[in-house]
């Protein structure tokens, strides 16, 4: 008798749930940092962010040093460099401009990526629809008067670019570095860069017990548990389908800023914000196939 190898088809609800609430997280976690800019900065906010962060993961994932190389070790700088950037800039957005208008800016990085690496004429098409979204949320102008502030767009750009970095690090990381030990080592990198601008934006507002677990809060939701969430859920999750789901990205910020902070969007900047996001979903899902 021949026996036929029986396929188990596993079902992506779950999987799929645990992205949404790992964006969630991340968002919650910045509105909730918001609330604490005025007692010590969106630097001091990073500091805890990062840090907190470190501690916890490298406490859980106990990284090898030892089996590091110089090459590993130049991947885990540059890994780190590219995540504090990101981190500083959107905070400092954050404290300029809505948060879900910066990250649908913010957005923009890995879907300009995406459309440069993809290397196809439709890519052209999300270009434009994500221009068109950007233009529709500046209708208003540049100016911290009656439009967006301009140093909190720049700051937002400068977040995608660094996000747009982050993003080819972390592959790289992942291929010589086992699961998240990496971004754990990362986070130590960026901790020793704002721990000195951190310390000086927040001062004594860090002997507060009150912000200190705020802080670990914050560093639970928005890197820890994310971080961990994803690393488990891309080994049954395809790579696509998680890239569209982070597309939401905007739509959970606006949420969590308008819950948490009060902050209204009018139509046009809904309209705006689902521009970029149909843009950075299609031009996932327009891809050529690459390998894992």
């Amino acid at each position: 008798m021949t026996v036929y190898p029986v396929r188990v088809r596993h079902s992506t609800t779950v999987p799929i749930l645990l992205v949404l609430v790992s964006i969630l997280g991340q968002q919650l976690g910045a509105s909730l940092a918001a609330t604490l800019f005025g007692s010590v900065g969106p630097q001091g906010m990073v500091m805890m962010r990062l840090l907190f962060s470190a501690l916890i993961m490298v406490a859980i994932l106990r990284p090898a040093l030892r089996a590091i190389t110089g090459s590993g070790w130049l991947t885990v700088l540059a890994l780190g460099a590219t995540m504090t950037g990101m981190n500083l800039m959107i905070y400092e957005a954050f404290d300029r401009i809505p948060q879900g208008i910066a990250v649908t800016i913010e957005a923009l990085g890995p879907l300009t990526l995406s459309v440069l690496t993809g290397r196809r004429l439709l890519g052209l098409l999300w270009a434009f629809l994500a221009l068109a979204g950007v233009g529709t949320l500046g209708r208003d102008g540049f100016d911290a008067v009656d439009g967006l502030d301009p140093v909190g767009v720049a700051f937002a750009l400068g977040a995608a670019a660094c996000w747009a970095g982050f993003i080819m690090m972390n592959r790289r990381a992942g291929r010589v570095l086992p699961g998240a030990q990496g971004l754990a080592l990362a986070m130590c990198v960026g901790s020793l860069v704002v721990v000195p601008l951190g310390t000086a934006s927040a001062g004594a507002a860090l002997l507060d017990p009150w912000v200190l677990a705020v802080g670990v809060g914050i560093a639970l939701l928005s890197s820890a548990i994310p971080y961990g969430i994803e690393t488990r859920v891309l080994q049954r999750l395809h790579a696509s389908t998680f890239s569209i789901l982070t597309c939401l990205s905007p739509v959970m910020a606006a949420l969590t800023a308008f819950v948490v902070l009060g902050q209204r969007l009018e139509l046009l900047d809904l309209v705006a914000m689902l521009l970029v996001i149909v843009a950075c979903a299609g031009a996932v899902r327009t891809r050529p196939a690459t390998p894992a």
